[in-house]
């Protein structure tokens, strides 16, 4: 059984067989919750599989219930758990819709996401090359090292909105193809994560405008040579902050903005 340590006395845990520890150390909830993030990056629960009941877990854990919740509360505000009313809570997946446009913010102007549907995906490639070493420095490679890179356009209502090039490690996506990624249906994240097992967790991304695109840029999103365009960079990692993309993304703002929701 792990041990368990926690920063006083609680008189709901008190009971339990956890070794107290000096106020230096994390509350008792955030270590449960580290435990459960291990379970998760050990794939003990599988995206979109329900956990146990929060009342199995903290008999497993020896703690509180009130201490469960307040971890897995933690894991459903970053997405990574999802509760349902009635059912119980379940590993969060990309395949569910409140998430499929967790990373993708660009938001048309008039109506919602609802009204213009899904992006349509042109792969305009997709091969293995050797990593350079500032490519390797950004996913935590080796200069050399095999790299997925896949090129391609998102069309909004059949206007191509979005030129993006994606680097993924090679070791974690062998046999990855264009014509996998085309005719998957659904998010590419979800394909990352159900046929590669890989979930991305959280990314960071830097935005700056640029002028004027090159010329391959207003072939691709079929803009005029003065048009300017938003560039997005973004690494995104799965469990325990390890790095498995960079994406690199023009996007036309003629008809979309970027959304994002600070709280």
């Amino acid at each position: 059984m792990t041990e368990l340590h926690a920063t006083g006395k609680n008189t709901e845990d008190s009971a339990s067989t956890i070794a107290l520890a000096p106020p230096s150390f994390s509350p008792l909830y955030r270590q449960i919750k580290g435990l459960l993030l291990q379970k998760l990056e050990a794939g003990q629960w599988q995206p979109g599989e329900a956990i146990p009941s929060e009342m199995e877990l903290s008999q497993q854990l020896r703690v509180s219930q009130g201490t469960v919740r307040k971890a897995i509360d933690e894991l459903a505000a970053e997405n990574l758990l999802v509760r349902r009313q009635g059912k119980g809570t379940f590993v969060a997946t990309h395949s569910e819709r409140h998430v499929q446009y967790r990373f993708l913010r660009l938001r048309p102007d008039a109506g919602g996401l609802d009204e213009e549907g899904p992006a349509q995906r042109h792969i305009l490639f997709c091969k293995r090359i050797r990593a350079t070493a500032d490519l390797a420095s950004q996913i935590g490679l080796r200069s050399g090292d095999a790299v997925i890179h896949i090129r391609r356009t998102l069309s909004m209502q059949s206007t191509p909105s979005v030129l993006e090039d994606i680097w993924l490690p090679g070791h974690a996506f062998k046999g990855i193809s264009a014509e996998q990624i085309t005719h998957y249906q659904g998010p590419t994240y979800a394909l990352l994560e159900k046929e590669f097992g890989v979930r991305m967790v959280r990314a960071v991304e830097h935005l700056k405008a640029i002028l004027p695109p090159d010329a391959e840029t207003v072939q691709l999103l079929q803009v005029e040579s003065h048009t300017p365009l938003l560039s997005v960079e973004r690494i995104a990692y799965t469990y325990n902050d390890t790095p498995m993309e960079l994406r690199r993304g023009l996007y036309r703002t003629d008809t979309h903005h970027y959304l994002n929701e600070l709280n």
